[in-house]
């Protein structure tokens, strides 16, 4: 006969208090996975129109470049690309066994880098066509 083991509340919301800076990892990594896989999908669409013409797809990128929305959602790609390509370097560390005893402060610095390379790109993706 096996025995039940209570695993709690599963709605019991209030558990995020509790997590450690590797399970945020965890949680921020696949959800930039996921957004990096929906903005391919949305990349593969812009680029289709190309096979109307070459008069189509420049009005096509004309077009999203002139949005200010186009060009703060650009920001936040490049927040997310950065963030996954330097959390996956500090995942694969890991594995190797690099840096085992200091995962925390690996993941606070992958979110610091982050955070100054977007702050840096601001300029550059916001200013362009204004």
């Amino acid at each position: 006969m096996s025995q039940s083991y209570n695993r709690g509340l599963v709605e019991d919301f209030g558990r995020w208090r509790e997590f450690s800076a590797g399970m945020w990892a965890w949680i921020f990594h696949k959800f930039t996975g996921w957004v990096l896989i929906g903005y391919l999908f949305t990349h593969i669409a812009v680029l289709s129109t190309a096979i109307e013409g070459e008069a189509t797809y420049n009005a096509t990128i004309q077009g999203l470049e002139g949005l200010l929305m186009i060009r703060i959602l650009e920001v936040g790609l490049l927040a997310v690309a950065v963030f996954h390509i330097l959390n996956g370097i500090r995942l694969l560390l890991v594995d190797l066994g690099v840096g085992l005893e200091s995962q925390d402060k690996s993941f606070y610095a992958s979110l610091f880098v982050t955070a100054l390379i977007v702050v840096a790109s601001v300029p550059t993706f916001l200013g362009g066509g204004l």
